[in-house]
């Protein structure tokens, strides 16, 4: 038996220390959890106290002091050459969302905020979070606050994340609110992947319709053009434009610079990137979101997401204890749509005024009038954030529906749109065909 001396925490989370008797590590953690306590080091009576520090699991990691020339001591003339490659890109929403799950369960088992951020760099893979981590670590280590620590790594820990974990610290419930940021987290991204994954359907179909078509346009028509040249047809209306876009398409028009094709093919990345270009503007910013939101069926869909979005972040906030300009100042920035940028703005400016929320939204007429209503009587009773949420929640059933109605609609209609084409070019090449036949068998 060897004397272990202990550090933990109690079921209070006040610190306890003392020693044990065990034969190794492993059995005094054991021995210390089954007596209701967390341990967070266990070092050999006599040893380095550094030696006792462990990781996950309970498994002892002793830290062997640093040789000559070894990591963190360099030589008299050396150059450290160890450093973190630079990262591109911003942390996956999946990958954050799990670190502020398993943050927010070390936090409520009443591990040490420093000790909990180590265990959770340690397990990170080589990528942006793992530099990211390294980084807060750093800073919570030199003394600056959690919500200071992710501040400085934008590209992992967004405006709304950064002050959300900053109410949590003041108000001594930073578990509480991570857990509420995973939550919220995993439900905007469960609605981001909803309309993504009945976009694929759509975009997948027209995609294959273009290049077939284009196909048949290019090798297909020219020879019956020439078939028909070759037997002097008088050719109909619709086979003339048919033969008149197949030229197009194969470039062979004279006096043509660029071949229908390669129209064809670069228009989807020259709309893409005209609209990200176009949004980069005030002005065409304004006018792509303002049309967005106007367009049949599809603005039906982005007015109701928006409203999900904003109010589950203005209500996330809200319940938080951030203050309520503050919140609406950050869910105006992270609403992604000018329109309700506007809105937000006004309410901003009204509840400044010490007027009301709801009000400002039922002028600018962007939100249904029960979303109004019930943030009236969220305000009235004091349970904004509720409210918030249940409008939020009843948003995102209704994008279900939505996007499952879009579906059984954009079916039959790309089949009919489909089966017009398919039709007009049989149509246009059978025509002269049969004219053709009647001329050799009357011949």
């Amino acid at each position: 038996m060897v004397n272990w001396q202990y550090e933990a925490l109690d079921a209070g989370g006040k610190n306890v220390s003392g020693t044990i008797e065990a034969t190794s590590s492993d059995e005094a953690i054991q021995q210390l959890r089954g007596q209701g306590l967390f341990p967070t080091t266990v070092t050999e009576e006599g040893a380095d106290e550094k030696s006792g520090l462990f990781g996950r699991g309970g498994r002892k990691n002793k830290k062997k002091s640093p040789k000559k020339g070894a990591k963190g001591e360099k030589k008299k003339g050396e150059i450290n050459i160890n450093f973190r490659l630079p990262s591109i890109g911003r942390v996956k929403t999946k990958v954050l969302t799990q670190f502020t799950r398993q943050l927010s369960t070390l936090q409520d088992a009443g591990l040490p905020l420093l000790r909990s951020l180590q265990i959770l760099e340690q397990q990170q893979k080589p990528g942006l979070m793992k530099s990211t981590m390294g980084n807060v670590v750093n800073e919570v280590e030199s003394g600056a606050s959690l919500s200071d620590a992710f501040g400085k790594s934008p590209r992992a820990f967004d405006r709304l994340y950064v002050k959300m974990v900053a109410a949590g610290e003041l108000g001594g419930v930073l578990d509480v609110i991570l857990q509420r940021l995973a939550n919220f987290m995993e439900k905007s991204q469960r609605l981001k992947s909803r309309i993504k994954g009945a976009m694929i359907y759509p975009v997948v179909v027209i995609f294959i319709a273009v290049f077939i078509v284009t196909g048949i346009m290019y090798f297909v028509i020219p020879k019956f053009q020439q078939i028909f040249l070759d037997f002097k047809i008088a050719l109909p209306k619709i086979t003339l434009v048919l033969m008149d876009a197949s030229t197009w398409v194969a470039g062979t028009n004279s006096g043509q610079v660029v071949p229908g094709w390669a129209v064809i093919v670069a228009s989807p990345v020259v709309i893409v990137v005209g609209i990200k270009f176009l949004r980069k503007t005030k002005f065409g910013r304004a006018a792509f979101d303002w049309i967005l939101i106007k367009l049949p069926i599809v603005g039906m869909l982005v007015r109701k997401t928006t409203v999900a979005r904003f109010t589950r972040t203005l209500g996330t906030l809200v319940s938080a204890g951030v203050p309520i300009l503050e919140a609406i100042n950050i869910t105006r920035d992270t609403c992604g749509n000018w329109v309700y940028e506007r809105a937000l703005q006004r309410v901003h400016d009204s509840i400044r005024e010490g007027e009301t929320f709801s009000e400002p939204l039922r002028e600018a007429k962007v939100c249904d009038s029960i979303v109004v209503n019930m943030i009236d009587v969220g305000e009235e009773t004091g349970d904004l954030d509720v409210m918030l949420s249940k409008i939020a929640d009843n948003y995102d059933e209704e994008v279900d529906v939505a996007v499952g109605s879009m579906l059984s609609l954009l079916e039959p209609l790309l089949i009919c749109v489909l089966g017009t084409i398919v039709g007009t070019i049989v149509l246009a090449l059978f025509m002269p065909l049969v004219t053709m036949i009647q001329d050799i068998s009357g011949g």
